[in-house]
């Protein structure tokens, strides 16, 4: 990097034939100026221009070495300028890995309007429960739920989710509504397959207990649709049911009764992202904080 803003110092040095004006372009002291294309001179090996008091001019090798720089310096600037001009509309495919949950749920009502607003930005999901190798994989981020272990990616947290306890008006009809967390080990408790312990709070008291069920499933469509369906109660994100609440086929129990608030995570290689990542991630944590999942 050095190397090449000498280089650069250079061309502005001969452009302007003068170390004082190109000083007064640059911005760079005169003297500075001077040992910057003296070192440069040392590291080649030969002498690029020639001084007087009055003024100076190319040597030979100088000339030589003044039309390739120029070229370089040129490219460079212009591949600054293309970068600045993606960082203004990021473009390209962007590669995500979701859970499928959180994908339907939370995501997809928010991309009609990410794509309207960066339209040159494609997209190619994988919507799987594995831990993807970001390293190995060419993925540019991964959404994951909970604490992350990795220490060598980045975490970039972008909500915190609460879950409540719901059921359907005919479960509660036909098995009785429980009054107190301490009932809920007698129900049909409809849990992930990651999530059998349910810990629960109301800002005062605490209740933890090993949710039982016939029932072992790694999708939240699945047991969300099975408690519309009266087969028991389930422990989920409010944005995860408000459809169901809307139109009656669930209702809340136990109110004020809650789990502690966990972490959703967008997972990266590196903090240093392309625009098209940034702009993601940033979306999606803006529209989950407007949505009450604060960080």
């Amino acid at each position: 990097m050095e190397l090449l803003n000498d280089m650069a110092l250079f061309v502005e040095v001969v452009k302007a034939m003068s170390f004082r004006r190109a000083a007064e372009a640059t911005g760079v002291p005169n003297s500075t100026l001077s040992r910057r294309i003296h070192n440069l001179e040392k590291a080649i090996g030969l002498r690029l221009l020639h001084r007087t008091t009055r003024k100076i001019e190319l040597t030979e090798a100088g000339q030589l070495y003044f039309e390739r720089c120029k070229w370089i310096v040129d490219e460079a600037r212009l591949a600054h300028e293309q970068l600045g001009g993606l960082l203004a509309q990021p473009s390209g495919q962007l590669r995500a890995s979701l859970p499928v949950d959180f994908a339907t749920i939370f995501l997809a009502p928010l991309m009609p309007e990410f794509s309207r607003r960066y339209p040159g930005i494609t997209f190619e999901f994988d919507l799987t429960p594995r831990n993807v190798d970001m390293v190995a994989e060419p993925f540019d981020v991964a959404i994951r739920m909970g604490e992350q272990k990795n220490s060598n990616l980045i975490a970039h947290k972008i909500a915190s989710l609460t879950r409540y306890l719901y059921a359907s008006p005919q479960y509660l009809e036909q098995y009785g509504e429980p009054q107190t967390p301490e009932e809920l080990p007698q129900h049909e408790c409809l849990h992930m397959v990651t999530d059998q312990v349910w810990p629960l709070g109301n800002g005062s008291q605490t209740f933890s207990f090993s949710a039982s069920s016939k029932y072992t499933i790694n999708n939240i469509g699945m047991i969300k649709k099975l408690a519309t369906f009266d087969m028991g109660i389930v422990l989920l994100p409010e944005e995860a049911v408000a459809d169901d609440l809307k139109n009656g086929h669930l209702r809340r129990i136990l109110s004020g009764w809650q789990t502690p608030p966990f972490s959703v995570y967008a997972i990266t290689e590196t903090c240093l992202l392309p625009a098209k990542t940034r702009c993601f991630i940033d979306y999606i944590r803006e529209c989950l904080e407007q949505r009450g999942c604060k960080r």
